[in-house]
């Protein structure tokens, strides 16, 4: 009896040897156990399988790159995708963006056709222009497809007159002479403060087609009269000639990438105060830049 206790006991202690150490050739060796090695597995493999790395650009968009390691269940082989999210964020800072450079053209209750109480105004079309862009802007970008944001910039309209004239200053209602002088260049000019709210959309798997429309209000800020001539060479009157103080009106732009075109009508006249220009109105489009 003694001999096969013996026996066993010796038979044990050889066999827990020889496990040991092919438990160590496992990796489970230097006082690592076997639940200290299953933690770590599961670390590792949720570290590889997801890395995430943040950066941002000046135009404040929040854009988060997304590393997943995929594995095919079929024949085991893995792949690596990188994936932009773009996380709701509100939108607020300094910017230059949508630059227009587009013609304007007048339109009298609804007519390209000038009427005769408004015909001072004939102007050269393709000389006759506008051009604006924004400063700033305030919103949110709910996702990676829409935003709504309202912002600042401004905003000039320059009219090309065919007709030597010269408008009176400090006048209500506007007023105008003709002038003996003819001139090389006759630019009427008005500037505003323009403030439009948009609602901007962004289609595609890269979202690079966008399209934004909205109201757009705009604030006074001068009027001018700009003269060139053989006789008196570059002479420049500045006066508000009656423009309106504010204009209100809506917008349309529908671009790729960073390029496309817009549209803006102004619901209000373009004088105040002045009754044979009542219906006056200005409709603008043209190119965008900086969407």
């Amino acid at each position: 009896m003694n001999y096969i206790l013996s026996t066993c006991l010796i038979a044990l202690s050889i066999s827990g040897t020889v496990f040991g150490r092919a438990w160590d050739v496992n990796g489970e060796s230097n006082g690592v156990t076997k639940q200290d090695t299953t933690i770590m597995d599961t670390l590792k493999e949720t570290s590889e399988k997801k890395r995430r790395v943040k950066f941002n650009f000046g135009n404040g968009v929040d854009n988060t790159i997304q590393i997943e390691k995929n594995e095919d269940a079929d024949d085991g082989n893995k792949s690596t995708v990188a994936v932009r999210r773009q996380k709701p964020k509100v939108i607020l800072g300094i910017t230059f963006a949508r630059f227009d450079l587009g013609l304007t053209t007048l339109l009298d209750n609804g007519s390209f056709t000038l009427s005769p109480e408004n015909d001072f105004l004939k102007n050269r079309t393709w000389k006759t222009i506008n051009v604006g862009f924004d400063v700033f802007q305030f919103g949110y970008r709910f996702n990676e497809k829409f935003r709504l944001f309202m912002s600042a910039g401004f905003d000039w309209t320059h009219i090309r007159l065919k007709n030597d004239i010269i408008f009176d200053r400090n006048t209500t209602p506007l007023s105008w002479q003709q002038s003996d002088i003819h001139y090389d260049k006759n630019r009427f000019s008005s500037s505003y403060l323009r403030i439009p709210i948009t609602f901007e959309h962004r289609i595609g798997p890269d979202r690079d087609l966008r399209i934004a429309y909205g109201p757009i209000g705009g604030f006074l800020l001068n009027g001018s009269q700009k003269f060139k001539s053989d006789e008196e060479g570059k002479r420049k009157v500045n006066d508000d000639f009656n423009y309106a103080k504010f204009r209100y009106g809506a917008f349309a732009r529908v671009g790729y990438q960073w390029v496309g075109l817009y549209a803006k009508y102004y619901f209000n006249d373009m004088f105040e105060n002045s009754p044979q220009q009542e219906g006056l109105r200005n409709f603008s489009f043209g190119f965008m830049f900086f969407f």
